[in-house]
This record gives structure tokens, sequence and C-alpha cells, in this order.
């Protein structure tokens, strides 16, 4: 049977050397040993190298001033992690591999001074083959990372962009430059004599008859499979076939069981498919399970929408759902660190909000499982995307034959991982990925289609892997990128971006949203100032100063100063930062509450309304996420639980 042992048991070590010193033992000039420039320091596994530095005090905290100018030069070593495999792992005839779940970027794996594989991509696992053991106490075991790439940041040319690991990292509008690198998900030596089930996948539906559960993966041909559907431990189907028939796909039909419903709709049931390979006597070789949910998903065209439409109107379990939620980034640009119960607090948060649907944006990585379990649990639907984003100079996707074919893998990976959740609502090929709107590849204003060979490409692989979920081109996926109010009434906005800012008086965003007819808003934000205690606590001072481009914490965040229309309202300047953080939120508060009011208004002529964004992953001075770096709601938060706990297509009291 196969065994799987955990290596975050493990205790490891990090060190950091210049680049490649590791590989010499001793100096070539001088004959001396090889040193690394930071001795081994603890590391916890999963976790990052940056964190590591945190703690031992090598690296001051990122979060506190200008400290993240002072860690680029991690950036610029290689990180060697280091622990000791107990030989009692790898005793008899067995086949033994080290699975690592995320690798954050590139580099080698050594195994008792032996390089037993190489790696590159944040975005899939690794698998790497261990060699038979020796008689020795405890093995060594050594993953090196590479420096990382030296620039995916938010701005410069999106088809050039073809190294896959996440882009926020190396700054955004809303965090700092903190490049991570280390281990950031789970690592285990897997254990078996060749009898093993690969590339397990599922997915649940419900349809016209009945519900329904699709299960297929890779066994030894010679071995027969039992499947067991399961609710609380309790076995309510099952059936045995064989190696032939699950990899051609098993489709078990006319199941008795619960449906499972988005938050609000009814309660959240889940299974479990325990899929147990058998021996020639019938003993258990292996058992993998996925948890699953009954749900049937359409989408449907909103009321008066003009024919050529694309269908916005979500139906779940055959009532129309109006899509309310956030933009979802990484909880912190160091994700190796963060915990399970990090997942649990800010999802239960967004849920108590009156949230339905988060969209996964594509400057950042899929998920950890957790996400996804805690998702199904708690009914928040998931807007799953592919790790591509936007550029400003140029936003579209590359289109050579090598970027083409690691994105289908990238793809690949995320629906064999993922589609068993019921959670997931749809897959969309990533972040404002566009051209001009007279055809050319540079600029922006017309989102990219199915036309374009990546997109294309990626499209094809979702159709056959999951062919039950939807999958867009890009968000927005158009016609237009925005909503622009001249052209309102001609029915060219479907799903669209935007707007960020207020402009004008306030008096023009309510004129604005009064006359929308966006059949989706799947990005609209307004700014909001961080609490005066985390930009004292952030400023490292008393104080964080003025609230403008003179203040260098607020200049790298500049984008969300908003001084200038508080000069303009009031003929001063602020006589302290609270009185402009003060009006900061309750400026953002009544932005997002007026916007979201006509969407949800408007519905089912509406679908959906998504703001940008969720929660800040850095302690900005000034930015859209209406839940603070701390974890706390801003005003906006609150003013927005009130409109996504009303009742959709009701008119609603603006005060």
């Amino acid at each position: 049977m196969k065994i799987t042992h955990d290596l975050n048991t493990l205790k490891w070590q990090v060190s950091g050397w210049t680049p490649y010193l590791w590989r010499f033992t001793n100096s070539n000039e001088t004959g001396a040993t090889c040193q690394a420039e930071i001795p081994d320091i603890p590391v916890q596994v999963p976790g990052s190298v940056q964190k590591a530095l945190i703690q031992a005090r090598i690296i001051e905290d990122w979060n506190i001033g200008m400290n993240a100018r002072s860690c680029e030069w991690v950036e610029n070593r290689h990180w060697m992690y280091t622990t000791l495999l107990p030989t009692e792992w790898f005793s008899g005839e067995h086949t033994h591999q080290l699975v690592c779940n995320g690798l954050d970027y590139s580099g080698w794996v050594f195994l008792d001074g032996q390089q037993i594989g190489e790696f590159k991509g944040t975005h899939t696992p690794h698998i790497f083959k261990i060699p038979e053991t020796s008689s020795v106490a405890a093995r060594r075991l050594q993953i090196i990372f590479d420096c990382p790439p030296r620039w995916l940041g938010q701005f410069g040319h999106t088809s050039q962009m073809t190294d896959w690991k996440p882009r926020f990292n190396y700054t955004w509008d809303w965090t700092a430059r903190l490049v991570q690198t280390g281990i950031w998900d789970s690592i285990v030596i897997e254990t078996h004599d060749g009898d093993v089930i690969k590339g397990l996948r599922c997915h649940a539906t419900v349809n016209g008859s009945g519900s329904e559960l699709f299960a297929c993966a890779t066994v030894p041909p010679h071995r027969s499979v039992a499947l067991h559907l399961l609710t609380n431990g309790v076995i309510v189907h099952a059936r045995v076939v064989s190696a032939h028939e699950l990899g051609d796909g098993v489709m078990w039909r006319e199941l008795a069981v619960e449906r499972w419903h988005s938050v609000g709709r009814g309660a959240q049931h889940l299974y479990t498919l325990r899929c147990s390979l058998l021996g020639d006597n019938q003993e258990l070789l292996d058992v993998q399970e996925l948890s699953v949910g009954f749900r049937n998903v359409e989408w449907r065209q909103c009321t008066g929408a003009d024919a050529s439409s694309a269908p916005w109107l979500c139906v779940v379990n055959g009532e129309p759902l109006f899509l309310q939620g956030v933009n979802w980034t990484p909880i912190r640009p160091n994700f190796a660190d963060v915990t399970d119960e990090q997942y649990h607090e800010l999802l239960t948060q967004y849920r108590d909000l009156g949230c339905n649907l988060l969209r996964v944006w594509g400057g950042g990585f899929l998920e950890k499982e957790i996400f996804y379990n805690v998702c199904d649990e708690l009914g928040l639907l998931v807007w799953q995307e592919i790790p591509l984003s936007s550029s400003g100079i140029d936003n579209w996707p590359p289109e050579d034959t090598e970027s083409i074919s690691q994105m289908c893998n990238i793809t690949c990976s995320f629906i064999e991982r993922r589609q068993h959740h019921p959670s997931l609502l749809l897959w969309c090929g990533g972040n404002e990925l566009q051209g001009s709107p007279d055809g050319g590849k540079t600029g922006g204003g017309l989102p990219v289609t199915n036309s374009h060979p990546l997109i294309a490409a990626c499209t094809n692989v979702a159709a056959a892997m999951d062919p039950h979920r939807r999958f867009l081109p890009t968000s927005s996926s158009g016609p237009t990128f925005t909503a622009d109010a001249a052209d309102f009434g001609k029915q060219i906005h479907w799903d669209v971006h935007g707007p960020w800012k207020l402009w004008g008086d306030e008096s023009d965003w309510q004129e604005y949203w009064e006359h929308d007819d966006a059949l989706f808003r799947s990005e609209t934000g307004a700014p909001g100032a961080s609490p005066l205690d985390i930009l004292m606590w952030a400023a490292g001072t008393t104080s964080p100063g003025p609230c403008n481009n003179d203040n260098p914490l607020w200049r790298r965040m500049s984008w969300w100063i908003e001084e200038p229309e508080f000069i303009a309202e009031h003929g001063r300047t602020p006589v302290d930062p609270r009185e402009y953080i003060n009006w900061s939120q309750e400026r953002q508060a009544r932005a997002l509450a007026v916007a979201a009011w006509s969407c949800k208004a408007r519905f089912p002529r509406c679908g959906g309304f998504l703001v940008w964004m969720g929660h800040d992953s850095f302690p900005c001075p000034a930015n859209t996420a209406i839940i603070d770096f701390w974890g706390r709601p801003k005003p906006a938060a609150i003013a927005l639980q009130q409109v996504f706990r009303a009742a959709a297509g009701q008119n609603y009291s603006k005060e």
C-alpha cells in the first residue's frame, strides 16, 4: 500500500549563498571551504525565506516604513532548504518519490549530495524520483532556489511575461515589492510498489435527469477500483469498476443526494468520493478521497439584453442569483506563510458581509486547497483565473508555441486539482487581457477573445476536462473593457471593469450609476484610506505624515491619494491625517454603496457586482480595499453589507 510521509514534520534549515558558490566544496583560488553568506537558520515548511529571515532578525519587517526596499537583496542570493530524511522511510523494494505541491520559483533538488532534479514554475506541482537508499543513518535533502526573474510587476509587456511566477510580488498599486522565495505548499515522500492511483479528478452536477458524478483516474491495467460516495462517514452509494472504465471516465447517474447551495440559499451538503485501488485478493493498495457537492449552474441572458449578448444571469439550482462579492488577491505577499486560520477568518468575514462570489485574480496564484475547502463549507462561489494579467504597455498574452504549451499544462493542472469543488463557478483566461479597438496588440479597450491562440488552446483544455463549467477568455470579457456613459443604451456593455475612482462632484458619480446599463460589473472600486492606527504603525512613528505625494510612504501608492479632491471640496488642505482619513473612508463607503445599489436594483437586468478589491495584503496608506491590513472592515464594507444582504431587484435608500 502507498505510504505518505509529511516533510513538514521534520526540522528544516535555510541558508543564503552567493549564487552557485554552494556548488564548490572548496575555493579554486585558496582551497578554503566555501561558506554560506547567511548560515543555517530555522525555517518552517511550508514557509518563505523572507519569514525565516525576519524571525532571525536578519531583515526588518517589510511592512514598516520603507523597509521593503532593504529586503530586495534577498532576491540576489541562492537559498538552500535542508533537512534529514529518516532512513526507515526508504526500507523495502519500493518506488520513492518526492512530491512538492508548491515551489516558488526555480532551482535544484539534491539528495545525499547528488542532484536528482530541477524545477521551474510556481503554479504546478513538481515530482522527483528518489534513488535507492544507502546504509546511512539519515538522508540529506536539499532544495536550492535560484534567483527569481528580475521583473514581472504591474507595468511592462504582457506578451513578454513568460516566467510563470505570481506577478503581484513585484509591486502592484496595492503592495510593495517582496518577491517571495520558498516552499509554499505541502511537500511529501510517497512510497509505493507501482500500484497507485494517478490523476484522480471528478465533477458532480445536477441536471434534468437527476444528480450525477463523473470520475476518472489512471490505475494499473490489471487492477479494479472500488468507488464509494459517503456523507458523514456513511456510504450512500458504491460500485466497483475496472481500470479501463476509470481511465475512460465513469459516469455515476441518478444518485440519491442532497444539493449543495450557495450561501443564503440553503445548506452546503458535501460528500466524499473515496477511490480505493484493490489487489488480487481485494486488499487495499491505495486510496484517495475528494470532497464533492451536487449543484446545477446555468447561465442565461439578462432580462432585456440584446439577443447577441453574452449570458450574465447566473442560475444556481434553478434559482437566479445576483452575484455579489469582491476580487480576491493573495492574503499576504509571502503567501507561503499564511495559515489555515487566516483563511477561515477572512473567508468567514466575506460570508458575513453578504458576499456570494470571490474572483481569484490572475496576477496571483491558484489558491491553496484550504481556500476551496472553506468556500465549499461556507457556500462561497469562486471565479478562478489562470495566471495572466495586463501590463499597461501591452496587455496581449504571449503567442509563442512554448508559452501556449506551458499555459495549457498549467490550466490542465488547475482543473485536475480543483475541479471537484462545488464552490468553483467558472474559469477565466486572466485579468484585463486586451488590445486596441483598431485591432492592434498594444494599448487597451478591446478584450481578447477565444480567437487568441493561447486563450483558444486553454479554452480547449477546459472544454475537454471540465465541459460543465464556463470558461471566459478574460475579465472584463467585453465586448468593451469599460462602460462609457456616452454609450449607455447601446447594449455594448456586457462584462466591464471600472470605474475605480470618483470624478468631479459626487453627483456625477450618482448620475453615472443611475444610467448604467452593464450586464455585469466584475471590477468596480473607490479608494479609501487605511485607519490611523495602521498608518502610524506602518510609518514607524507617532504620525503618518502628510496625505500627499510629498510623503514617500504615500507616494508609492499615489494612485489612490485624493488630497486634491479634498482641497476642491473644502477649499483647504486637511487639518491632520485623521480628518483626511475620515473623509476618505466615508467617501469610499458612499461611492461603493451607490454603485452596488444601482446594479442590484436592476437585477435581473444586471447579473452581478464585484468590488475591486477585497482586502489589503500590505498596509497601504490608501487603497480600494474594503478590509484593512489587520483584517478589519472599513466603513465601505459595512455599507456594502447593507446592500449585499438586501433582496435583489428592489430599490434602496441612498441615505
